[in-house]
Order: structure tokens, then sequence, then C-alpha cells
């Protein structure tokens, strides 16, 4: 058996049947030209067929009842896997729209993962116009992050298009970094020995976390020092209890209209990604008569994970950001949009790498006890949404001969948190998935529209006309 990490365990611990705690992709391919019509139903045969299931795809919960997932989480290998389960085929009524491929994936992604079995699915979803068929796969969060989820899937793919009878995504193994430890075995001796070590990491760390609490409670007392600290934001309509239901809606631009913006406006990508979120959020909760007189805050997931580690678990940090959504003027939202996540950057370049595992927790702790006792969306929340901008692939891949056309993330929400905004580039192209709360945010799409009028809306203020016209194109 092999124990989870502290961090991985949380997703378990804090999982309930309104919060379930997985996340997904959705890829979109174009079939091959001259395709059978059988060439779904077999591809989705040979999947089944395949070989051994690979780890993570082949681990599951050692005791999966709930004191085993809060009190002893580990994983086995499952050795009787029921692949005719994992792997669905559906199909939409012809031809199938964005909007029907939408609402299927809300409801797909509103069901549990069965915690007896490895926690994950994988459904083909063929119909949708234009000769093309989608891929939503989703495994649990304490399997894998969005960083580990895109090498994984990715290292399936392939740039050439006329390879065929690859394998599908369970049998492909993660590289783990050199000099990487292996993880110790799930036994008392080697609980002790972890424990050990991470009082011992603790107790070296702490001058340094006490140091980085102390920054943040400075910028509770001093606003105007632009380090925007957990529970200053306001409690919005996307910070009360969550249901079971999701809505799910996608949106795309092209990459360099975003770049050509961020070095023109002197930020970054991630500043114009916040940007487009906050503007879209303002206008939605104005119409709504909800928009809070002060601004809503941003909680940014931060990779830290090795460049050539691709192993699976969760190894990400968190900075806080404001969207300065009471901001009427979109430059100066933009500036102090700029200002925030440069100070939050800084705050984070402060704390050694060995600390930052120990830094997520103290900031995460609060977050994950309001989930655990009940209180989440109940009180004052951490931070107000969840944003996070992924990296994936730059060339254009394929599988079995059909074209990845999109790819699209689809995360979880919890209490406290109705709305989460994922990002993730593909060739060229940044596309963006809302994952929300059916009953909190009727009408959600709307946020996608209104990010696109916002790109629009900056391209004019702060582009040329020539450029910006270059741009749209």
């Amino acid at each position: 058996m092999k124990r989870l990490g502290t961090l991985d365990a949380s997703w378990l611990a804090v999982e309930s049947e309104d919060t379930p705690m997985h996340v997904g992709t959705l890829q979109i391919f174009s079939l091959p030209e001259g395709a059978p019509e059988t060439f779904l139903r077999d591809m989705v045969t040979r999947m089944k067929e395949a070989g051994d299931v690979a780890p993570p795809w082949g681990y599951k919960l050692a005791w999966s009842g709930f004191l085993g997932r809060v009190i002893a989480p580990a994983w086995k290998v499952d050795k009787d896997i029921d692949l005719d389960y994992h792997v669905r085929h559906s199909a939409l009524p012809r031809p199938g729209g964005e909007r029907e491929l939408g609402i299927l994936v809300s409801r797909l992604h509103s069901n549990p993962l069965d915690f007896s079995r490895p926690l994950w699915e994988c459904h083909v979803i063929e119909g949708l116009e234009n000769n093309r068929f989608a891929l939503y796969t989703k495994m649990h969060h304490s399997m894998i992050d969005g960083i580990s989820g895109v090498r994984l899937m990715q290292r399936v793919l392939t740039t050439d298009p006329e390879r065929c009878n690859m394998p599908p995504p369970w049998t492909v193994r993660p590289h783990q970094r050199r000099g990487a430890k292996t993880d110790k075995e799930a036994s008392v001796p080697a609980a002790v020995s972890q424990a050990m070590d991470a009082l011992k990491l603790q107790a070296d760390m702490a001058p340094r976390l006490w140091q980085a609490g102390n920054r943040l409670v400075h910028s509770v007392r001093h606003p105007e020092d632009g380090l925007t600290a957990p529970f200053t934001g306001p409690v919005s309509v996307l910070n009360h209890r969550v249901t079971a239901q999701r809505r799910f809606a996608t949106q795309h631009y092209q990459l360099d209209r975003l770049k050509n913006l961020a070095h023109a406006s002197g930020g970054s990508l991630n500043d114009i990604v916040l940007y487009l979120c906050g503007t879209a959020l303002r206008r939605f909760l104005a119409e709504q008569n909800n928009l809070p007189d002060t601004p809503l805050t941003a909680g940014i997931p931060v990779n830290i994970r090795p460049a050539d580690d691709e192993g699976t678990g969760t190894q990400i940090s968190f900075m806080i950001a404001s969207l300065a959504t009471d901001e009427a003027d979109p430059l100066n939202r933009l500036q102090q949009i700029k200002t925030s996540t440069r100070r939050a950057k800084e705050h984070l370049q402060k704390l050694p790498k060995s600390a930052l595992t120990q830094y997520t927790m103290l900031l995460m702790s609060p977050y994950i006890l309001q989930l655990m006792s009940g209180l989440g969306g109940r009180m004052r929340p951490v931070f107000n949404v969840t944003i996070s901008n992924v990296p994936g692939p730059e060339g254009t891949l394929y599988y079995e001969g059909a074209r990845l056309e999109a790819m699209y993330p689809v995360s979880l929400i919890a209490h406290g948190g109705a709305l989460n905004i994922t990002c993730l580039s593909y060739a060229g192209s940044l596309n963006f998935g809302f994952t929300g709360c059916r009953d909190t945010l009727p009408s959600m799409q709307k946020l996608a529209v209104y990010t696109g009028e916002a790109l629009d809306e900056l391209e004019s203020l702060i582009l040329p006309p020539t450029k910006r016209a270059r741009a749209r194109k």
C-alpha cells in the first residue's frame, strides 16, 4: 500500500454529497477523414481490451469508508479493475452543439465517483456537429492535480496524424523525475518516520513561515501595501452553500491576443486572465444587483512541481489577489490587479521552495477546516473565487488519427466557493472552463460571453487600431 500525502488526503477528507472532489478534462476531436461508421465503437472496444492498468489509474482506496478516507488514507492496487465500468460510450442527438455537450458534461461532472473502485471515469461522446467527438475524463483530486493531469493526458497523444492502435491513457505510466524519493510503505514505522521528518522540516522552516504570516497580518492592517490576505474578500453570492448539481461553460481565445495585451500593458498573461474574469464577474453580479462594494479576491493555484517531474500527486501552492471588481474604470482595474499579483508573487518568492508545501497548508488550512467542520459557506470566505491557468501542449496533437481541436478543464467547487474558472493553453489558444453550482449561478454561460466582450474592450483601450484588427483575425 501507498500512503497519501497530507495535501492529497485533504481532498478526500472534504468530500461530501454536495461537494465531490474530482477534476476533469474535456477534449474535442475531429474524426479522421474517411473514418468508418464504426470508428468510435471500435476505439472504445480497444480501450476496454487494454492490458495492464498503470498507476495511478489502477489505484483504489485501501479502506473506502469515511473513517478509512479521513484517518488512514492509502492506495492499493486493484487487481481486478472493471474497465467496462470505467470506460463509457455516450452519444448526443445529432448534430450535437456546444450547448448540448455542455449540458451532458455538466450532468456527468455532477455525479460522484465510486470510492470502492479506482477513482476515475472516461466518457467517449459521439454525435458532435462538424464530424467531431469528445473525450471527458475525470479523476479524484487526491490522485492528480491540474498540471499532472494535463501532462498525463498529453503523453497519450501524438504529433503523428498517421499513427493508429494507440494505447489508452490508463496504460501509460507517468515518469518520475530523476532523484525523486519513492513513497514509503503504508506502515506504522513508516508513518512515524515521515512524521519525524515533517516535524524537523517544520522546525527548520518555522521562522520563515512566521515571517510570511506576519506579512499577511500586516497587509490586513495596511491594505495600501497591496498584498491581499486571506479573509479580506466580501461575502458575495458566490460564497454560500452549494448543491450537488453543476453547470459547465467554455470559451476560448487565441493566445496571441492575450499576450499582446500583456505586453502592451506591462503585465503578465495571468494578469490579463484575471482582468477578463474580474470584469466579467463585475458585470454578471451587477446585473443581478449582487455586486459587493469591496473587491472580490481570487485564490490562484501556483505550480511548484519541478519541470522534469511527471508524478501525479498534488504539488501546488496558492496566492491570493484582488480582482478589483469595485473599480469602474477598466484601466484602473487592470492596474490594481497587476499590483496585487506582483505583491503576491514577491510574497511567495521570499519563501524557500522547501517551505512552500508547509506554507500552502498554513494558507489553506482555514479553507479545509471550514469544509470539514461544515462552516464552509457560513462564514467569510478565505477567498471568493478560484482562478487558475494551466500550461498545456503547444503543438497540434492526435489520437488514433483524430485531431485534437480543443481541450477544456472541468474543475471542482466547494461550500463557500460556487465558481471555479480554470484556463488551459493548447496549440496557440487559451481555453476557459467555467465550473459552477447550478442553483447558485443561473445563466452562468453569460460569464463566458462577458469575458469576450471584456477582451474586445481592453484591446480598444490599449492597442492601436492596426494592431487591434490584426489581433482579432
